[in-house]
């Protein structure tokens, strides 16, 4: 259901893209903005892994450095059929953790040093298994492709809005869409991304075969990232298991995550089934 939610929005967001296009430019114009901002994305998809681990300050860890951390990656990775990643430590005291790389051979999961001194080792077992999760379903690519189309159509909008198109060929609807586009496609964008979420809670939990462990993981990571700032980029908030900047105003909003009560409620629900 979470995969079928996905391809309906990412549909939804190119057919956003389309019509934008037709307004303004044609069928080539959206084509053409779509191109220009594929290219622009390209690199941060290629480089995903090095350009966010650097901007989270995350470091690199050895297998003598946390023997323990090391061999439950490396569980998980084979329980999810995967290579085992590269494994990075935060010195945030923030319980969060997140995965990146763009696809199972270049992944590498993060962990802070609040979840390691937060979670038991059953909970931060059902962690990375999420983590990996994403790794796994490839939601790397996933969210550059959206944010390709994304960025064209606020290209698009800036085009028209600046340059009057959509006031000269049809008035009040292509100024309006002007200005509706762009929220459209963000909140779609946010959809997306928290689709994402479930699908990893669900996978994750399939991996690590703990459902419960992940669902008590998610509530405390939640209480301890409303209390401890996080200091990292915007940009890179949907990667972490938890919205890093929980506590500050206005953030359930703009979330690039589900509410947590409605993740650890389908968890508890797949835990009773099991």
């Amino acid at each position: 259901m979470n995969n079928l939610k996905t391809a309906v929005l990412l549909t939804t967001l190119s057919g956003l893209l389309i019509a934008l296009g037709g307004i303004f430019g044609g069928t080539s114009g959206a084509a053409i903005f779509f191109v220009i901002a594929l290219a622009m994305n390209f690199g941060s998809y290629w480089f995903s892994a090095d350009i966010v681990l650097k901007t989270t300050g995350s470091k690199e860890l050895q297998r003598d450095q946390d023997p323990q951390l090391f061999a439950m990656v490396e569980e998980i990775s084979q329980a999810a059929g995967m290579p085992m990643p590269r494994v990075y430590a935060m010195e945030s005291m923030q319980p969060n953790a997140f995965a990146t790389g763009r696809s199972p051979e270049k992944a590498a999961v993060a962990v802070t040093a609040g979840i390691r001194q937060l979670l038991s080792e059953r909970e931060l077992r059902a962690v990375l298994a999420h983590e990996l999760a994403h790794v796994k379903n490839r939601d790397v690519l996933t969210s550059s492709i959206v944010a390709a189309i994304a960025s064209a159509i606020s290209m698009i909008a800036w085009m028209g809005m600046f340059f009057g198109g959509g006031d000269r060929r049809n008035g009040a609807a292509g100024l309006l869409a002007v200005i509706v586009a762009p929220i459209a496609a963000t909140l779609i964008q946010l959809g997306i991304s928290r689709s994402r979420e479930f699908q990893a809670d669900a996978d994750g939990a399939e991996i690590s075969g703990d459902p419960e462990a992940l669902a008590s993981a998610l509530q405390r990571i939640e209480m301890g990232a409303r209390r401890i700032p996080m200091n990292v980029p915007e940009s890179t908030a949907h990667l972490f298991i938890a919205n890093p900047f929980a506590g500050l105003r206005g953030a359930k909003l703009l979330s690039t995550h589900p509410p947590t009560e409605e993740r650890v409620a389908r968890l508890m629900r797949r835990a009773q089934r099991q």
